[in-house]
């Protein structure tokens, strides 16, 4: 994946997010008559900034992670007399619920148009088929089999793999799993014991053993990458693979096979050409595997049989289903979240599956690559996300100062400022460890 694309990705979404989340402190601190100072996106020594002629300085800080709103505040500022009614600490509790817990709305609604577009504008969707089922997997002794199509997964109906994977996603840590497939016509009910269930590399389908269907590869190269010894021998697009080393070759694994695992070994290849049968001799180069083994690389790719009617589709709204569907969606996302923050506090969930920034950078590149509206779609998950992190009752968090407020309106008294100041020590250091730990997963799976 190109890095360059993954930091570039990471940069404008998070920027964007950010903002988003900054602005709607700001707007509504305006909007109840609070002083802003400052107004910035990301930490650090600022790149640029400039003062608006309401007063306030809008930064853009050097480290893109986080942002801020600085409002004018009497605990820790020297405020005139002429200025107390523009201080945050002087607003009624309710009007600092609101300035605080606008952040968070803000990402939702920022997701909801998001979602909107990406429902308009339509997604490619692969139908929810069964292609492949590990031996004694739990999908396998759960009763699953080849060319099922997943029709609804623990109530909530799904059609295509992406919907699939939410489903399963809110589904981890549950004792129990159950499905409606079409087999053969009819729709049968299967439960399937989930206790075990295990995310492998945070792939819920492969934690239960389960592929998508996809075409069988054919015999035809499709590309040949010409900087590869295939290339390099003369081997062309449209050529069809006959022998290799005189085997006759009947199935593309069957060339796959003898090319990874005969490195820097010399072999004989035979390929149909419109009429004529050609003889090459090519060398795989020896190539490094992600798991620290090595493997035969020719550089070719092969032609699939075309996919079965129906089986792909765009996925798209009209305007007004488009509307509706957002909001359900992204309360959909929400819901997720917090049953995903849920499970890991309750230990449903590992640790170890906890992403952090480079992940995030990851997907962002992903996501770019893909095109235009797979990105929007990531940064309408990561939106969600964020607002939902922010209501979290950590004190360095919106959320914390929500929980202060709330305890406020119910003593009659603000919480004294020695136990404020314990709870941000605390909350910092949980945020912290947290943190590490995505990192250290981050850095883990690189």
């Amino acid at each position: 994946m190109d890095v360059l694309t993954s930091i570039v990705g990471f940069i404008v979404a998070l920027g964007i997010l950010v903002f988003v989340h900054e602005y709607g402190h700001f707007w509504v601190a305006k909007r109840n008559g609070v002083k802003v100072i400052r107004f910035a996106v990301g930490f650090g020594k600022p790149i640029y900034s400039w003062h608006g002629k309401d007063g306030t300085e809008y930064v853009i800080g050097m480290i893109p992670l986080g942002g801020y709103v600085r409002m004018l505040d009497g605990r820790v500022d020297q405020v005139l007399e002429s200025e107390q009614h523009l201080a945050f600490d002087k607003k009624s509790v309710w009007q600092r619920i609101a300035i605080v817990a606008a952040g968070p709305m803000a990402n939702f609604v920022f997701a909801i148009l998001l979602v909107f577009v990406v429902l308009l504008h339509g997604t490619p969707a692969l139908k929810p088929v069964v292609g492949n089922i590990t031996a004694n997997s739990i999908a396998q002794k759960g009763g699953l089999q080849l060319r099922d199509e997943i029709l609804q997964i623990n109530e909530q109906k799904v059609i295509s793999w992406q919907e699939v994977t939410y489903a399963l996603a809110a589904a981890v840590g549950d004792e129990q799993l159950h499905l409606v497939v079409e087999r053969e016509g009819r729709t049968h009910n299967i439960f399937i014991d989930s206790k075990g269930w295990q995310l492998e590399d945070g792939d819920l389908l492969s934690g239960l053993g389960i592929e998508p269907f996809r075409p069988n590869a054919t015999l035809n190269v499709a590309f040949v990458d010409e900087s590869a010894p295939a290339g390099k021998a003369g081997v062309q697009a449209g050529d069809k693979i006959v022998t290799i080393n005189g085997k006759l070759i009947t199935e593309w694994q069957d060339a796959v096979d003898i090319f990874t695992n005969s490195a820097n070994q010399t072999l004989s290849l035979e390929v149909q050409r419109g009429n004529e049968i050609i003889g090459f001799e090519l060398k795989p180069d020896n190539r490094p595997t992600e798991d620290g083994f090595s493997r035969g690389y020719v550089g070719i790719a092969p032609q699939s049989e075309p996919w079965p009617k129906g089986y792909v589709f765009t996925n798209q709204y009209d305007i007004l289903p488009a509307v509706f569907g957002s909001f359900v969606k992204t309360w959909e996302l929400i819901e997720l979240t917090f049953s995903m923050i849920g499970k890991f506090i309750t230990g449903s969930i590992g640790l170890d599956n906890l992403s952090g920034p480079i992940a995030i950078a990851q997907g962002a590149g992903v996501s770019a690559q893909s095109g235009f509206v797979y990105f929007i779609s990531f940064m309408a998950l990561i939106s969600v996300n964020l607002g939902v992190i922010n209501l979290l009752p950590l004190p360095v968090l919106d959320g914390g100062h929500l929980m202060y407020f709330i305890i406020e309106l119910i003593r009659g008294k603000p919480v004294s400022e020695r136990v404020q100041e314990m709870g941000f020590r605390f909350g910092a250091m949980a945020l912290m460890m947290i943190m590490g730990i995505a990192l250290f997963n981050d850095f883990a799976r690189l």
